[in-house]
């Protein structure tokens, strides 16, 4: 594969792109021709597609993994499709010649209107040197703080697709079944698994270079101290081509894993959705994405369908209008926090009271929390780390703690002895989101003490790790309290809109014809690894009953 470079406005991701530039001050983006002729009337139309007072046959929120399968499939059903997305559209390189920044130089791209960034690690031997002071602006990353929790979110066209590690991974059956007991199981591993794995590129590290590069010295010390508590390694999928990454290794190509890039976007080498299925969307020629319009609130349109008020910003928050669109289906495909609270905003100021009390619960952080031990002098994890995980510590088949558990890279550019992990976990608790209209805003019914079970399971596995191999807990990487476990935030929230609950086996809302939900608000609150192969999956599950019942015969095709 060669090098990935950044389409520019003027192109499709993969064949031509058209920018209604002109009514909007840039920033839509539909399918088009190639031809210069066919661009400017493409960017006329996309223009006109998300005007104030403007009717599309189906709206997308969001341009994460659910809403990209979502509009990806509508189109290649004969739908019109326009797409909001509250962020901003990756394609610009910076001063610097880059589109994104780095985890050890972080400026404003970083971070979701911030005056300093929030990093996963906040500190390093108690000191305040891994965070930095930044100018506020719509960068790539986003931490929304719900006092005893935190969830850091994906902000711009691809979501979460354009921070996240990558890691391409399928839940065990019998605890899918579990948590979504009205799909199958089998028919998902069988056609919808395979299907989302192909269509976002996974794919794994070649064994035998791992084994011997010096980019993944961290894992395999983790594995072999692992080994020895009786613990099991597996090697882990992911999205980020492995092939460029041997290419970076070897100097062939530009680095990026190699570089300290992950958390605020790669500049090469990922396979984010932009690449994949938003830029198959695009090709059809019925997908509209527009960037930097944020959709406030919905109710329904008196002649059928429903209508969303958008605002659309700029890149320095400035909102630079407010708009009002209609459509006959409307996806909401905007996360767990997104979708729920759109739905919350509508059932309790009255835009939609018949919504059902499901809608704010079944929310849950996957588990997650993060752990760090210190290694003896005699087991280095090396001055160079490749930001992409590729092992996990699997021992799901406990039956009292059972834990999932990531090898994470510490990327500092010199040694510093630590294994770091991200470890999931089963935690049956669950929180409920709320909304206050005194302040427009949503809330987590979420306290400390629900973690407690997610903290004794990672305890009781890392404990195990310590005694086999005499070694202790980094007290010294989560902030200025010294601190072995950080419980307070997660990368993977779910729920909020959950499957069979808020909504029908399909993410249909009862009694809304035309209003579906299709992302990570589906899943109850746990996975037991990564969720967003599952979430891609899944959404492709539910589109494709939907676009037969629902959307072909409407249409007469």
């Amino acid at each position: 594969m060669s090098v990935q470079r950044h389409p520019s406005r003027r192109r499709v991701l993969g064949g031509g792109v058209a920018l209604g530039a002109a009514a909007f001050g840039g920033g839509i983006l539909s399918g088009a021709s190639g031809a210069e002729a066919a661009e400017a009337a493409e960017a006329a139309e996309a223009a006109d597609v998300a005007r104030d007072g403007a009717f599309v046959p189906a709206v997308v929120v969001g341009t994460g993994y659910g809403a990209a399968v979502t509009a990806l499939r509508l189109a290649e059903a004969g739908e019109r499709v326009l797409m909001l997305e509250m962020g901003r559209w990756w394609d610009r390189p910076g001063a610097d010649g880059r589109v994104f920044c780095g985890m050890l130089d972080p400026d404003r791209r970083s971070s979701w209107f911030r005056t300093r960034t929030a990093a996963p690690l906040g500190s390093f031997l108690w000191l305040d040197v891994v965070d930095r002071n930044i100018e506020p602006y719509a960068g790539v990353l986003d931490r929304v703080d719900f006092g005893s929790m935190a969830v850091y979110a994906g902000r711009g066209v691809g979501g979460g697709s354009l921070v996240n590690g990558g890691m391409a991974v399928a839940p065990r059956r019998d605890y899918l079944q579990r948590v979504l007991p009205r799909v199958d199981a089998a028919e998902m591993y069988r056609r919808y698994f395979p299907r989302a794995r192909a269509m976002l590129r996974v794919n794994g590290i070649d064994r035998t270079w791992f084994e011997g590069t010096e980019w993944y010295r961290y894992s395999r010390v983790a594995r072999e101290q692992a080994a020895r508590a009786g613990l099991r390694s597996v090697f882990l999928d992911n999205v980020y081509d492995f092939r460029h990454m041997r290419r970076e290794a070897d100097g062939t190509a530009p680095r990026s894993a190699l570089a300290g890039e992950l958390i605020y976007g790669n500049n090469h080498g990922r396979m984010s959705l932009d690449k994949t299925y938003l830029a198959a969307a695009l090709r059809t020629g019925r997908v509209t994405i527009a960037p930097l319009h944020r959709a406030k609130s919905l109710r329904r349109r008196r002649a059928g369908g429903y209508v969303l008020t958008v605002e659309r910003s700029d890149e320095t928050g400035r909102r630079t209008a407010v708009k009002e669109i209609g459509c006959r289906r409307l996806f909401l495909g905007a996360g767990s926090l997104g979708t729920t609270e759109l739905l919350l905003r509508a059932r309790e100021t009255g835009a939609l009271p018949d919504l059902g009390p499901e809608i704010g619960r079944g929310w849950g952080p996957n588990g997650n929390v993060m752990a760090a031990r210190a290694n003896h002098g005699t087991d280095p994890t090396g001055c160079h780390q490749s930001t992409v995980p590729a092992l996990g510590l699997d021992d799901w088949d406990d039956p009292r703690h059972p834990v999932f558990a990531e090898v994470t890279p510490v990327p500092a550019g010199t040694e510093t002895w630590i294994s770091l992990y991200i470890a999931i976990t089963r935690n049956p608790e669950r929180g409920t989101f709320v909304y206050d209209r005194a302040t427009d805003r949503m809330g987590l019914r979420w306290t400390r003490d629900q973690n407690r079970p997610a903290v004794d399971a990672a305890r009781s596995f890392f404990d195990r790790v310590n005694r086999a191999n005499r070694t202790d807990y980094r007290y010294d990487l989560f902030g200025p309290r010294a601190k072995a476990f950080a419980d307070d935030f997660t990368y993977h929230p779910l729920g909020g809109c959950v499957l069979g609950r808020a909504t029908d086996s399909y993410g249909r809302i009862p009694g809304h014809p035309g209003l579906y939900v299709t992302d990570g608000s589906l899943v109850p609150g746990s996975l037991g690894v990564n969720p967003f192969l599952t979430i891609t999956a899944l959404a492709e599950r539910n589109i494709e009953r939907i676009v037969r019942q629902d959307v072909l015969p409407a249409s007469g095709r």
